[in-house]
């Protein structure tokens, strides 16, 4: 059974020329032809049209555009080909539950709370994590005691040789006393803990005078943190939290180690809670894994 036949052919049609224009066969690239697209047989020798690759004289076969991503040519396939590094593909990687098998952002979480934590803590509500303040938040108190050790201990040497037993003795008092208060300085740091479940946020402090102030965290609005220099060279930083313009109880939370890590989890647990529990469901697995083994 023959082909249909065409539109009789007329000299006259005015269409004719752009039809057989448009019907010419695309010549391809070969892997011999110029650098990039715009050298090649019926394309002439104008520069590449393509972003990533350069417009100054290299090799045919690879380049490095203005993205920075290296390109490669595949002789093969006739076209150049994005260079993909090892990391970036780590980030794409996922595992059978979906969770990212490349390097996590996120701090581990804790397995249980301290009993410092778990008396505030009721039984609905899922243990997320506790932190003390940074080292630096008692580096004052410890300054002024190294201070007072060495300038006391100074002055009463002076004092015993000049034979002056009482003014001896009151220096003696004052270093006790400094370092009393150091000592209490560092036992407040010590029950200080900043706590995170899956329900709210809370700050317990104080010994005698116990604090406990708490934030849900579907009422939190807005959150960010804070690093001064000393912050950042030290990894430590200021939380601040918003509440739909209303007082609140917690709202600056100062010295909080790795702040970026404990950012991203406060977030994580707010905005994507089943990714928290697809988390721990994985690891209570590789848990029981382990020790069947």
């Amino acid at each position: 059974m023959g082909s249909p036949a065409g539109p009789p052919f007329d000299p006259d049609d005015p269409d004719r020329e752009r039809r057989e224009r448009d019907t010419e066969p695309i010549p391809p690239i070969g892997p011999d032809d110029g650098p990039g697209f715009g050298r090649g047989a019926g394309l002439g020798d104008g520069p590449s049209l393509s972003d990533d690759v350069g417009y100054g004289p290299g090799p045919g076969y690879a380049g490095e555009g203005g993205s920075g991503r290296a390109w490669v040519r595949d002789p093969e396939a006739g076209y150049q080909q994005p260079q993909i590094t090892e990391e970036e593909l780590a980030g794409l990687r996922v595992d059978a539950s979906g969770m990212p098998t490349g390097t996590r952002r996120v701090m581990p979480l804790d397995d249980e709370p301290s009993p410092l934590a778990a008396r505030y803590l009721f039984p609905t509500e899922r243990f997320r994590g506790e932190w003390k303040r940074h080292w630096i938040y008692i580096a004052k108190p410890l300054l002024i005691g190294i201070l007072a050790t060495f300038v006391l201990g100074y002055l009463s040497g002076f004092l015993a040789g000049r034979d002056v037993g009482s003014l001896t003795t009151v220096a003696v008092l004052l270093w006790f006393l400094l370092m009393g208060w150091v000592a209490w300085q560092v036992a407040e740091w010590w029950y200080n803990r900043f706590i995170l479940t899956n329900k709210r946020v809370m700050v317990v402090d104080g010994i005698i005078t116990r604090r406990v102030a708490m934030m849900p965290l579907v009422r939190v609005t807005d959150m960010k943190y804070e690093q001064s220099p000393a912050g950042r060279a030290l990894n430590y930083g200021t939380f601040v939290l918003e509440s739909a313009g209303q007082e609140q109880a917690l709202r600056e939370i100062k010295s909080l180690p790795r702040p970026n890590e404990l950012y991203l989890r406060v977030v994580e647990e707010m905005y994507e809670p089943q990714a928290v529990e697809a988390r721990l469901g994985k690891e209570a697995d590789e848990a029981k894994a382990d020790d069947g083994a």
